[in-house]
């Protein structure tokens, strides 16, 4: 099930995309999985602290995806309500779940993403910006893509309380796996109504200027 809880608020949570323009100061608490009126709150800039099951999946994943979908046969996941995290974990050290976990360019996989979004794919967790097609298919499904913070991998494996190979083994680090989370530190960049953080918030910082 979902929950959410907001730590911080400056404005209420439910209220159109417009009235929170250039508000960043809300944090949330999600537990996996996600539908699309759950994720609706969201805005660009909100910040988020999730819980619960989270799968690996970075370019060679995703093109394996892909094929079993061309082929007709099951995703090694319920794609529905799911979290992806773009990431190819280091080996472990002894009682670590994980090695250090910092995300990949999420743009590897933009050619894949709305496919999945259309499938299902309620949250997506990576770095960087998103082609069109991609930003377009999260406010067509009501999606949801998440900053993962870049260049702190340790940091980030430290949510991962536990980490299971589910498909692909002989892809390495790139193997698709299930992680168990716990207060995963990120940022929402695009939201289901069209805002996008790369946009709005260097509009916000050059607006605070003024």
């Amino acid at each position: 099930m979902y929950a959410a809880a907001r730590e911080k608020s400056g404005s209420s949570a439910a209220g159109s995309s417009g009235s929170r323009k250039g508000n960043y100061d809300m944090q949330v608490r999600l537990t996996t999985p996600r539908t699309r009126q759950e994720l609706d709150p969201l805005r660009a800039g909100d910040t988020v602290l999730l819980t619960g099951t989270v799968y690996t999946a970075r370019d060679a994943a995703h093109a394996r995806m892909n094929e079993a979908l061309d082929r007709g046969e099951p995703l090694p996941f319920d794609i529905k309500g799911a979290a992806i995290y773009y990431v190819g974990p280091t080996p472990a050290r002894p009682v670590c779940a994980i090695g250090a976990a910092g995300p990949t360019t999420s743009g590897r996989m933009d050619k894949f993403t709305p496919r999945l979004l259309d499938l299902g794919l309620a949250c997506m967790i990576g770095k960087g910006k998103r082609d069109e097609g991609v930003k377009a298919a999260v406010v067509r499904n009501g999606a949801v893509y998440l900053a993962a913070i870049g260049g702190a991998g340790a940091l980030m494996a430290g949510s991962v309380k536990s980490c299971e190979i589910i498909a692909w083994p002989d892809l390495g680090c790139e193997a698709v796996r299930r992680l168990e989370v716990v207060d995963m530190p990120l940022t929402v960049l695009l939201d289901a109504h069209g805002g996008d953080l790369y946009q709005s918030g260097p509009q916000a910082y050059l607006q605070s200027l003024i």
